[in-house]
């Protein structure tokens, strides 16, 4: 309708209304293709135009995560120790890449790799779960690992991706923890190694909120439930898609405020 309007003012001798009137049509045009262009795209921050880091991706709750955010449309990077064993990650269609969380040159390999790639979010997923129910039991080579992996590890990756976190849209960072790391909730003792290294991985959670909340971050630590996995066994009570479905609601819907919190999978906030 613009077009027609331009043609039959065109069609006479051009004064100052004209111009005027003409101005005003080609401004409406512009206008209307800017809204058209808007509602083809959607929001600002699409899931198609956002990416989300995952540790640990190769199995489990990782896998489960990698499934559910590249079927959302998310660009998907997941990592695992051994890439060519991660089929399963490869069919979800996520970029999988090499990193073993407690080695710092395989931690830099990965921040070069991407170097000026920014990423919206950072799950830190990674784990393991040492079986130590009493104290005699203790085996410290393997407390030193849980150590390592579930407390040592995110500080590893998230300090070397900050720049890329920094790049992105969202600036979430997730740390995946355990009811079992809760101080507040440990009235049966045991889990040597586990409860401690998560436990210092919520504290890890609470600087990282207090330093990067002024830049937008909003840093969390989530408890997925007693998943069935490798690492919660046959009789948890939970599948690994309700308990990701349910992750993904609270992660979805958290604001500045929620910075530096606990949470649940099912949306509920635990004490430390």
């Amino acid at each position: 309708m613009f077009y027609i309007m331009i043609a039959k003012i065109t069609q006479y001798r051009r004064g100052p209304i004209e111009t005027v009137l003409i101005a005003v049509a080609t401004f409406l045009i512009g206008f209307s293709l800017d809204i058209h262009a808007q509602s083809e795209s959607g929001d600002a921050v699409k899931p198609s135009s956002r990416t989300v880091l995952i540790t640990g991706a190769n199995r489990g709750i990782g896998l489960e995560l990698a499934r559910q955010y590249a079927a959302d449309g998310w660009r998907v990077i997941g990592t695992a120790r051994k890439p060519e064993s991660a089929g399963e990650l490869n069919a979800t269609g996520a970029n999988v890449m090499q990193l073993d969380v407690t080695d710092q040159a395989s931690v830099d390999r990965l921040a070069q790799h991407l170097s000026g790639q920014p990423i919206d979010m950072l799950i830190n997923n990674a784990g393991i779960q040492p079986l130590m129910w009493k104290l005699d039991e203790v085996d410290f080579d393997e407390f030193e690992r849980a150590l390592s992996v579930n407390a040592v590890g995110p500080v590893r990756v998230t300090r070397a991706l900050v720049p890329n976190l920094r790049s992105g849209k969202v600036r979430k960072v997730i740390n995946i923890t355990t009811n079992l790391s809760s101080i507040a909730e440990n009235t049966e003792g045991g889990f040597y190694g586990y409860r401690e290294s998560k436990a210092a991985l919520n504290m890890f959670n609470k600087s990282l909120a207090m330093e990067f909340g002024p830049e937008g971050f909003i840093c969390i630590v989530l408890n997925p439930g007693w998943v069935r996995t490798d690492l919660g066994g046959p009789k948890a009570p939970l599948s690994v898609e309700e308990s990701v479905s349910g992750m993904r609601s609270v992660i979805e819907n958290l604001s500045p405020e929620d910075n530096g919190s606990f949470w649940t999978h099912d949306g509920k906030q635990m004490p430390w």
